[in-house]
């Protein structure tokens, strides 16, 4: 079979370092991809909000699935895009990406189906009153969500009244564009954030993994918040009770409703959890893999993913299970100095080469390019240094270790990654 994948960060290296070794795959496509990824892959310069150009692509090499890997094209509707051509994807579609695509509509979503989430209000641009009103009433904290997609970037904590009223203002300023035109405000969870991922093919789900991830830029969860800077898998504190419990209360139910709404959700499914004194509380949906998460759980994936991908797009996950390595693995996220902000491009990054041929240790590349032999930064979150081990302590020992043989002057990481699971 031949695979495509959708997007050119550390996501998508690790999905295409993992179908590149199923036996299903006779050829591994990434588009646009990185420098990074095509030691791995082919990658074809095609942009991953060119709908028309994927569908040309994947016509072109004769693509059986399409596997998309960021949200952006999947709100767009890549999905129906290449359904509509032909073929066949793996992913939600438009009406599915929702979840995602709006905080509002997941919100009512939940509350339509008795899903257990936090309690919320939303306000449009022209209720700016409305809002600035409930947060000067409202308990604190208060978590200030824009609607849209904002790159992870999107949601505030307001610990005081004050810090509500800046966020609404920003927010329907402009602050993160037509994404906070709406804007959802939650209450605030007391409790234990973890992921966990699931993979569904319209009626059925199968938990693929759980993790912990680490939002702040700098250690001890300091700073702004970013994509992602680290993650660990399996988050301990999702114990096979609770794992249970998030697929009977929310992941299943989700399923369901949708189906019920008309709505098939066949794809990668993220649900980013808290863990509260009432039982696990659903914080958000993403409509695919988490983004340094899938380069931590997809290296303890015994299953074939190219198996699960073609039984998700069959409709036959309810004939399937999946097993894992029985071991850890920790990803640390090296970034250009300034992010999440704007960052220079081009500095020069040493050492890489020299992390090769251990098959404990994988560098997934985010925003590389290589020049003359000569690797560089072209982006933000640059890299993702997994480690695997057969305990957290020695994945993370593994992970470290390569993280301080890269020679980037540039470049800066968190040091404390897997601090929650280690402390306990």
């Amino acid at each position: 079979m031949r695979f495509l994948v959708i997007g050119g960060g550390g996501r998508e290296h690790a999905l295409c370092w993992a179908l590149s070794t199923s036996p299903l795959a006779t050829e591994v496509i990434c588009a646009p991809g990185n420098d990074g990824i095509a030691r791995t892959v082919a990658c074809a310069p095609v942009a991953v909000d060119d709908l028309d150009g994927i569908v040309r692509l994947a016509r072109e090499r004769r693509i059986d699935i399409v596997v998309v890997g960021p949200e952006l094209p999947l709100v767009m509707g890549l999905v129906d895009h290449l359904e509509a051509a032909g073929i066949r994807a793996f992913g939600p579609d438009r009406a599915a990406a929702r979840l995602e695509g709006s905080k509002a509509f997941m919100k009512d979503f939940c509350a339509r189906h008795d899903i257990p989430t936090a309690g919320y209000r939303v306000f449009a641009e022209d209720e700016a009153a409305a809002a600035l009103a409930h947060v000067g009433t409202a308990p604190l904290p208060l978590v200030v969500k824009a609607d849209g997609l904002a790159a992870g970037k999107g949601v505030v904590i307001a610990l005081t009244r004050e810090a509500a009223r800046e966020a609404v203002e920003a927010a329907f300023a402009g602050a993160f564009g037509d994404a906070g035109a709406t804007l959802v405000i939650e209450e605030f969870l007391i409790g234990e954030e973890a992921s966990l991922f699931a993979i569904c093919d319209g009626r059925t789900a199968l938990e693929i993994g759980t993790a912990q991830d680490h939002k702040r830029a700098f250690d001890g969860d300091q700073g702004p918040n970013t994509g992602g800077m680290g993650a660990y898998s399996p988050a301990p504190v999702l114990t096979p009770e609770l794992v249970e419990e998030v697929m009977a209360r929310i992941i299943r139910p989700t399923l369901a409703g949708l189906a019920a709404e008309g709505v098939t959700y066949r794809g990668f499914l993220y649900a980013g959890l808290m863990l509260t004194a009432d039982g696990p509380k659903l914080l958000e949906y993403n409509v695919r893999f988490g983004d340094p998460e899938c380069q931590a759980v997809l290296p303890r994936l015994m299953t074939d993913l190219g198996q699960l991908i073609l039984g998700a797009v069959d409709g036959v996950l309810e004939r399937m299970s999946l097993r894992w390595h029985p071991e850890h693995a920790l990803t640390v996220v090296l970034a250009t100095e300034g992010y999440p902000g704007a960052v220079p491009k081009g500095s020069v990054i040493r050492g890489l080469d020299a992390l090769e041929g251990d098959d404990d240790l994988l560098v997934f590349h985010a925003a590389t390019r290589n020049v003359e032999g000569t690797w560089q930064a072209h982006g933000g979150r640059v890299l993702a240094v997994t480690g695997r081990g057969p305990t957290l302590e020695a994945a993370r020992e593994r992970a470290y270790g390569a993280v301080a043989r890269i020679d980037w002057p540039r470049g800066f990481h968190r040091s404390d990654i897997g601090w929650r699971a280690l402390a306990r």
